[in-house]
């Protein structure tokens, strides 16, 4: 096995994650709703995060091959959890574009980049998973 990321129980509900190539760490808490501190990121927390920053990068590769040019991209995200069993049920996320005069066909290429990024392909059909694109 060659593991590109490893996870360390630290205790108290917490983990470090390491990205072994560049050494790059993050922490992670269960959720004060679920006997944690929740003073990072949950799991549940990073799946959602995980989609915004696919479909952004996803964005960024694809104007890149289209001669297309961005500004600022930013999303605001809502996870909706559910019980019995303890899931994801929701993801929402608001995708703000700063607009650079953007054609309705860009626009169009660029959402559909998003929507197909390799995050958003994993994600269970029964997630339900609402993007709303603004240009500002």
């Amino acid at each position: 096995m060659n593991p590109g990321m490893k996870v360390s129980y630290q205790n108290g509900l917490r983990n470090k994650a390491t990205h072994v190539r560049s050494g790059n760490k993050l922490i992670t808490d269960a959720p004060p709703d679920n006997h944690g501190r929740g003073e990072a990121f949950s799991p549940t927390d990073l799946m959602c995060t995980s989609l915004a920053s696919c479909m952004i990068t996803l964005m960024g590769i694809t104007a890149d091959s289209k001669n297309i040019t961005l500004g600022k991209i930013d999303a605001d995200i809502e996870k909706i959890m559910a019980s019995d069993p303890r899931r994801v049920s929701g993801i929402h996320l608001a995708i703000s574009v700063e607009d650079k005069n953007f054609t309705e066909r860009e626009k169009t290429i660029l959402e559909n980049a998003a929507l197909t990024c390799p995050v958003a392909k994993s994600i269970h059909p029964d997630i339900d998973v609402q993007v709303n694109f603004t240009y500002y």
